[in-house]
């Protein structure tokens, strides 16, 4: 379940600023798995399982 607060959801009461800054971290975060993965399977062949 959701955070809320009376009726409304938490992310309502959140600031223009701080709703920018949890949208930068989150691409952030997923720049940084995608980076992960990329270096993981970076000389994997295609259809093949992994060594």
């Amino acid at each position: 379940m959701t955070k809320r607060i009376g009726n409304k959801h938490i992310a309502q009461h959140r600031g223009k600023a701080e709703r920018r800054l949890i949208k930068a971290s989150n691409i952030a975060a997923e720049a940084v798995k995608k980076e992960a993965a990329r270096l993981k399977y970076r000389n994997s062949v295609k259809n093949q399982p992994p060594v």
